[in-house]
């Protein structure tokens, strides 16, 4: 298992995307946003998707340098159509349009269609807390990767379609970013590269079944993730569905449908909040960093390690990440190495 400091990744992965086509600063604004997570320890969202963007702008689903096509706008909307554009680059216009129009009128939502994977959600919810922004978002697959099954259901109907909020304190933010399944499909697409099984109560086989085979997700009869919620799964489930629905229906992107074609993308929606212009900026944030220090101080049981808020164990992996370098399994390597024969880039030490 190679493991590469996180500006030799970066480095890397913005010569592939520039041998595939991608303009200088999209290149640049996906290589570090892939790498990123990998820091944050999200490998399921970083360099392992190299291979799926190359390939989606090899054969055309993907189109670098695509415009960001405003749609209809309101002084507090903007419905955007991406040209299937890659999806850091226009997601992160999307946020800098945002911010402006929720410090006028203290909140602003937006939408994109027709756009490539965004990534971590997490990434543009610390972003908005750099400028004192509340933020909520969520994605699904434009219709298509449908990867979980309804409680009692044998075939997948929805996407993983995660949940991200994001909380600016006094200190560090609270982010959080998590799928409504139990786990993100990128997760078992990384058990699936390293040849090992998935965890118990991640996956069901095409007959509903529990396994730990993260193989179910890659052929036919395809398999499917479990909803998040355990025992009571409908919860997860139901969550799910309705960011689904609100993603599809406010963007024009379809909901999650039979029978569309993979176009590697997301549908967006992002709702940023101006902290400034409801109870305050400085009661937000002495409630805000009150509850997370009462959190924290919580008595622990024993045998338990630090209690920590959502965000802080990215920062940890990616204070430690930066220390010791990023790890790659050896078939996301692999894969990453024959892309760069393919592209005649040269493959870092």
């Amino acid at each position: 298992m190679p493991t590469f400091s996180a500006e030799k990744l970066t480095t890397f992965a913005k010569s592939m995307f520039l041998a595939a086509g991608v303009p200088d600063e999209e290149a640049a604004r996906v290589a570090e946003s892939l790498v990123l997570a990998n820091l944050c320890g999200h490998d399921s969202h970083g360099m392992i998707r190299v291979i799926q963007y190359a390939d989606a702008i090899k054969d055309g689903r993907l189109k670098p340098g695509a415009p960001f096509n405003i749609v209809k706008q309101t002084a507090a909307t903007l419905v955007v159509d991406g040209g299937w554009g890659l999806g850091q680059v226009q997601a992160h216009r999307l946020l800098d349009r945002l911010v402006p129009r929720a410090e006028a009128l203290g909140l602003a939502a937006g939408t994109l269609k027709n756009c490539g994977h965004i990534g971590r959600l997490g990434e543009y919810a610390e972003a908005a807390a750099a400028r004192k922004m509340a933020f909520i978002a969520s994605v699904n697959n434009h219709g298509f990767g449908r990867g979980v099954a309804p409680p009692g259901g044998k075939e997948p109907r929805i996407g993983t379609n995660p949940l991200c909020v994001g909380v600016p304190t006094n200190g560090d933010p609270v982010v959080l970013d998590i799928g409504t399944s139990v786990v993100a499909e990128g997760k078992v697409r990384v058990a699936f590269n390293k040849g090992q099984q998935a965890p118990d109560g991640w996956l069901l086989d095409s007959d509903g079944v529990p396994t730990t085979d993260p193989g179910v997700l890659y052929k036919e009869p395809r398999g499917s993730i479990l909803p998040l919620g355990g025992s009571q799964a409908y919860k997860g489930f139901g969550i799910g569905l309705v960011l689904d629905m609100l993603v599809g229906g406010f963007s024009g992107a379809p909901c999650s449908t039979p029978g569309l074609p993979n176009m590697s993308g997301n549908a967006v929606f992002f709702l940023v909040l101006d902290i400034n212009q409801f109870a305050g900026a400085e009661h937000f944030l002495k409630e805000v960093t009150g509850l997370t220090q009462n959190v924290k101080a919580c008595p622990k049981a024993a045998g338990a390690g630090d209690i920590l808020v959502p965000g802080e164990p990215e920062r940890r992996s990616c204070a430690a990440r930066r220390q010791t370098g990023i790890p790659l399994d050896d078939g996301t390597w692999k894969q990453l190495t024959t892309l760069a024969e393919r592209l005649k880039v040269t493959v870092p030490a």
